[in-house]
């Protein structure tokens, strides 16, 4: 399949890391937003990764003004129309999504591919306002995107083999390796993710050992390119907890049970690297120092 125009619906830190590697494929996309600020933003963050590209000699500067030739930006999800792809990446609200695909499905030409970036929400739940549901499936990419290689392919069962062929191609287009895995709760990479962060989590909250000493402890002994905890500060922890919220009712079990001490930095407004303050101290996406603000939280506790 070709895909020569493509659309990214949600322009925070998922969509515009997505709609940066589909130009640097050479597929002209649009960033779909109804907020301006955020197509702003996200305009301004392309731009930065595109000097530091130059400035690091990976890419040439005409390489570099072709790339930010291809994206541009868009309001409505009317805009959609002519688009071979659509990657949806807006928040993690079942009837958001469902809204847009319903939209995205009846405007978008029979070839197209649809996706989204869910991270745990049901593949199927998401398609069940579309017609032609075997178009769809989840393109599950990981933060950053241009720099992370795994592209987790999720697929329901009413997808099309001709469906998975496509995302495979887009797959090699972008210098991914992709995995495939089933419908099903977290499928495989947030499952497994979310299990061994709460369990970090839950380590520090009953003192087993410190942040620094648990996030070493998965560096150095398994291998790990990051520990647990500074992970979820990079992922967030509004949305760990929000995934973890999510598997605990589905899965009913234990392991996926909030701790209380997640939901209380998130009460708190700590939410990782976003906020400046995480299970790390956070400036200008440099981690500086585990938090002090985490400390003065655990006097209260």
């Amino acid at each position: 399949m070709q895909f020569n125009q493509a659309s990214v619906v949600g322009a925070g830190t998922m969509g515009r890391g997505i709609a940066y590697i589909l130009a640097e494929a050479g597929i002209s996309v649009k960033l779909i937003d109804h907020n301006q600020a955020a197509l702003d933003n996200s305009l301004a963050h392309i731009e930065h990764l595109l000097e530091n590209d130059v400035l690091k000699q990976k890419i040439l500067i005409d390489d570099a003004h072709d790339i930010r030739a291809r994206v541009s930006t868009g309001h409505d999800l009317e805009e959609l129309t002519g688009s071979d792809l659509m990657i949806e990446a807006v928040s993690e609200d079942i009837e958001l999504k469902r809204h847009i695909f319903s939209i995205a499905d009846a405007l978008m030409d029979d070839h197209a591919l649809l996706a989204t970036n869910t991270s745990s929400l049901s593949i199927n739940a998401i398609a069940s306002k579309m017609v032609e549901k075997e178009r769809m499936l989840g393109l599950h990419f990981f933060n950053p995107p241009h720099i992370m290689t795994l592209l987790e392919i999720v697929i329901h069962e009413e997808v099309s083999a001709e469906t998975i062929e496509a995302a495979k191609t887009l797959a090699l287009m972008l210098r991914k390796e992709c995995i495939i895995v089933n419908d099903s709760p977290g499928f495989a990479t947030s499952r497994l993710g979310i299990a061994f962060s709460l369990e970090a989590i839950r380590m520090l909250e009953q003192g087993v050992a410190g942040v620094i000493e648990i996030d070493t402890a998965m560096k150095l002994g398994y291998g790990h390119p990051m520990g647990p905890l500074m992970l979820t500060d990079w992922v967030g922890l509004d949305i760990r907890l929000a995934i973890s919220e999510h598997l605990y009712r589905a899965l009913d079990s234990a392991v996926f049970a909030p701790p209380d001490l997640l939901r209380r930095m998130v009460r708190a407004g700590f939410l990782g690297k976003k906020s400046g303050t995480g299970f790390y101290e956070w400036d200008k996406g440099r981690h500086l120092s585990v938090s002090q603000s985490l400390m003065d939280l655990f006097q209260t506790i």
